[in-house]
């Protein structure tokens, strides 16, 4: 207790005969003392600190005043009372137990409930902003503040117990017993939970991404949490998946590593076609595209002669993979607009059946 007393103000206030014959008063202008040095600091120190953290770029300075200024003044008041209660004469064993016990369970909780506010608060971008600008992936913020939030809560119930000299030994063996059969029992919620942190460790995929399951559904990532994954596919269905089939499972991921996405459209000419033509054609059409990335430039590659039209691929990469079926669509309208307005002609299978037994039969029934 002497680590945060003022030794001076014990013998100080031990000068005047009455405090000496009204102990309770003694301890009460302590506390008083204590409150109006908290009042004190929080007018000319933190207002002080505070003019000077607005003037400069950094936002760190701003959120530590802000998170210190009531958690540290309410420690400062908090502190008079265990200095009143230590002093002499000593309090009756009950009070001086509990008095000290629940000022120092209050400082712990308030200290517990500021982190707690603090991370509930801050958010993606004022988080960035505090670390002076630093990229912060949106998926391992949330796990950062999903997992502070669960050791500051452990942290401060165990730090009270230890105040109030709770024997935490048999807790812990209570708690192996506990843990061992929760474990047993939720086997498949842990296999989830650290496949959430696998999938968060490896970087497979991040919310705003699409991708491919190995059962076939693509969609938006829309949701990575702690016990599963929410993809949205283009008919706008939420799909849910455990994280522990996630982890083992083979994804696609269409917007990585480069946020565009590749597109191959197969495109048949009829025999004879200026195949020149046709490609200068084609390209025109990628790039009057504005959803068409410039770099890498589309190109059209001749793929095969086929049974009724000489095949060709225009390849071109879109800017976003939530457009794949749009863009697809518009482009193939505008190659048809372009392929008439050249007479371009887009053959389609056709079979020629020559039929021998009818000339015979003619001839027999003449002869």
């Amino acid at each position: 207790m002497d680590l945060f007393s003022f030794v001076w103000l014990d013998s100080y206030l031990q000068g005047f005969p009455i405090f000496k014959e009204y102990d309770l008063l003694e301890r009460f202008v302590i506390v008083l003392f204590y409150a109006l040095l908290a009042k004190v600091i929080d007018i000319f120190i933190i207002r002080a600190l505070r003019g000077v953290a607005e003037r400069t770029k950094m936002h760190f300075d701003d959120f530590l005043i802000n998170f210190f200024h009531r958690p540290f003044l309410f420690t400062v008041v908090m502190i008079g009372v265990l200095h009143a209660s230590s002093v002499e004469p000593a309090l009756p064993d009950m009070y001086g137990f509990i008095i000290p016990g629940i000022s120092q369970s209050l400082i712990i909780f308030v200290w517990g409930c500021a982190f707690l506010r603090s991370l509930s608060r801050t958010s993606l971008e004022e988080g960035q902003r505090i670390l002076g600008g630093v990229g912060i992936d949106a998926d391992i913020y949330s796990l950062f503040k999903n997992v502070s939030r669960i050791i500051i809560l452990f942290s401060t119930i165990l730090w009270v117990l230890l105040v109030w000299k709770v024997n935490l030994s048999p807790l812990f063996a209570s708690a192996g017993i506990v843990g061992i059969a929760i474990a047993l029992a939720a086997k498949d919620t842990l296999a989830n939970f650290f496949g959430g942190i696998s999938i968060f460790m490896d970087r497979a995929y991040k919310v705003g991404e699409y991708i491919i399951l190995d059962t076939g559904e693509r969609g938006e990532v829309v949701e990575v949490g702690i016990r599963s994954t929410k993809i949205q596919t283009r008919d706008d269905v939420l799909i849910t998946i455990p994280n522990a089939l996630m982890a083992n499972s083979k994804i696609v991921n269409e917007s990585a590593p480069q946020p565009r996405f590749r597109i191959r459209l197969d495109i048949g000419v009829a025999y004879g076609t200026d195949l020149d033509m046709v490609e200068d054609l084609l390209l025109h059409v990628a790039y009057e595209n504005s959803q068409v990335v410039k770099q890498p430039p589309p190109r059209v590659r001749l793929r095969t002669f086929g049974d009724s039209a000489v095949n060709l691929q225009l390849l071109l990469w879109i800017r976003d993979p939530r457009e794949k079926g749009r863009q697809i669509h518009l482009l193939l309208k505008e190659v048809y607009r372009v392929f008439h307005e050249h007479n371009v002609s887009i053959p389609f299978p056709q079979r020629e059946l020559h039929i021998q037994g009818q000339k015979n039969e003619r001839q027999g029934i003449k002869a």
